[in-house]
C-alpha cells in the first residue's frame, strides 16, 4: 500500500512564508533603527569633541560642533554650550517620530577646567 499526500499539506510553505514576512519586515526595520542610532551616537561624540577643541583654541563651540555635522544631521542636531563643556544631541534620522526621539544620542567634552578670571 503507498501512502498518499495529505491534501491539507499542498502550499503550506506559501502560507508559511506569507505570515512570516510581517515578521521578517519587522525585525528588518529595527535593525536599520538601531543602526541609525548607533551612527547618531558617533556623530554626537565628534561633534562634542570638536566643539571642546574649539573652546580650548578660544574660537566659537557652536559653530565647530555645528561644522562636524553632516549637512543632513545639522537639522536633527541639538547643540548646547555652557561654560567649558559642550553638549550635542543628535536624533537619528528614524519614523516615527517618538522613534527618532527614543533613540537620540547624547555626548559631551569638556575644554579642561573653568578659567579664573
Amino acid at each position: 500500500m503507498t501512502a498518499r499526500p495529505l491534501r491539507g499539506e499542498r502550499g503550506q510553505s506559501s502560507v508559511e512564508l506569507v505570515a512570516l514576512l510581517p515578521l521578517a519586515l519587522a525585525v528588518g526595520l529595527a535593525v536599520m533603527a538601531l543602526l541609525a542610532a548607533r551612527s547618531a551616537a558617533g556623530e554626537a561624540a565628534a561633534a562634542a569633541q570638536a566643539g571642546a577643541m574649539a573652546l580650548i583654541q578660544d574660537a566659537d563651540a557652536d559653530a565647530a560642533a555645528r561644522a562636524a555635522l553632516a549637512p543632513s544631521t545639522r537639522r536633527r542636531a541639538q547643540i548646547r554650550v555652557r561654560g567649558r563643556r559642550v553638549t550635542v544631541t543628535v536624533r537619528p534620522p528614524a519614523r516615527p517620530r517618538f522613534l527618532a526621539r527614543a533613540l537620540a544620542s547624547t555626548a559631551s567634552a569638556a575644554a579642561g577646567p573653568e578659567r579664573s578670571p
